[in-house]
């Protein structure tokens, strides 16, 4: 459960891919993992997740949904998944998003279930909130709606046109009054539609500063761990007992703290501090200034010098 409300997810991961040349491509790899984990991995605390597409393994549990008819569009979808949720708000995006984060999903819920301004000027719950990116565009499959109001848009839909396939993404949220949420630098909103997409998402987890990050939680991900880790402090702690030790020592060091903390549930900050500690020791043994030695070594009359005049 997050902070905001209780809510279930839809994913849409069905749909011809042509651009891609009909790859599968919420299965294409970003980072290691494919591109529907990465959409899973943000929206963790949903009460129910499902996706919307044909069956492809995931790296957790999901329910399986498919539109009917099959490619029939992205509202024949969302209605396929909506019969599967029972949450007052749900969670709508689509496969191909590699840099949504479980923060943007959660200011998603806070802005859709957030009062606005009513008949007479009062408080009034929105219909829900949507992504707007660093050019302006509304990002309607990276949005949080009231169930409510989106199965009553969804039906109003159906009576008027007969039917919901082939119908355009734009006829959902025109009279649902929808909060846009900013995404200043177009991060989270970054979808992957041609094979330059991809290219570029695999080249910007591998930029400096971001790359560190993006492997652990790609590693965490692999294992099937939820183990906070502060990547400053453990290259810190190895970058020590490389120095102070042997080179081999700091990988070494690193996988007994992780070790450590997995087997006996303690904070992988404390035991990296105590041996971060304990490799500056064996530093300070090694270069004769520990403690009272150093002091000694350092200031104190040693030899001949310190023994008593006769």
């Amino acid at each position: 459960m997050n902070d905001h409300t209780d809510y279930d997810a839809i994913v849409l991961a069905g749909g011809a891919a042509r651009r891609l040349g009909g790859a599968d491509k919420p299965a294409l790899s970003v980072g290691g993992r494919p591109l529907l984990d990465r959409v899973l991995a943000a929206c963790p605390d949903a009460a129910c997740t499902v996706v919307v597409g044909p069956g492809r393994p995931t790296a957790r549990p999901v329910v399986r949904a498919l539109e009917d008819p099959p490619g029939g569009g992205p509202l024949a979808a969302l209605e396929a998944g909506l019969r599967h949720t029972t949450a007052p708000v749900v969670l709508v995006l689509s496969a191909d998003l590699p840099f949504l984060t479980a923060a943007t999903v959660h200011d998603l819920l806070a802005a859709a279930t957030a009062g606005g301004p009513g008949p007479g000027g009062g408080a009034a719950p929105r219909d829900g909130a949507m992504l707007r990116d660093a050019s302006g565009r509304d990002q309607p499959l990276v949005a949080a709606y009231r169930s409510g109001p989106l199965r009553r848009e969804l039906a109003r839909l159906r009576a008027g046109h007969g039917t919901l396939s082939g119908l355009p993404l734009r006829a959902l949220w025109a009279e649902l009054v929808l909060e846009r949420v900013p995404d200043d630098r177009s991060t989270a909103s970054f979808d992957c539609d041609t094979w330059e997409d991809i290219d570029a998402a695999r080249a910007r987890i591998r930029e400096h500063g971001t790359v560190l990050d993006e492997w652990i939680t790609a590693v965490k991900a692999e294992l099937g761990i939820e183990l906070d880790v502060d990547t400053a402090a453990l290259l810190d702690l190895a970058r020590d007992a490389a120095h102070g030790v042997a080179r081999p020592g700091a990988p070494l060091t690193t996988f007994l703290v992780g070790y450590a903390a997995g087997q006996q549930g303690r904070d992988v900050q404390e035991l990296t501090d105590r041996a971060a500690a304990l490799a500056n020791r064996w530093a300070a043994e090694a270069e004769g200034t520990g403690g009272t030695e150093g002091a000694a070594r350092s200031g104190g009359a040693t030899g001949d010098e310190a023994k008593p005049a006769e």
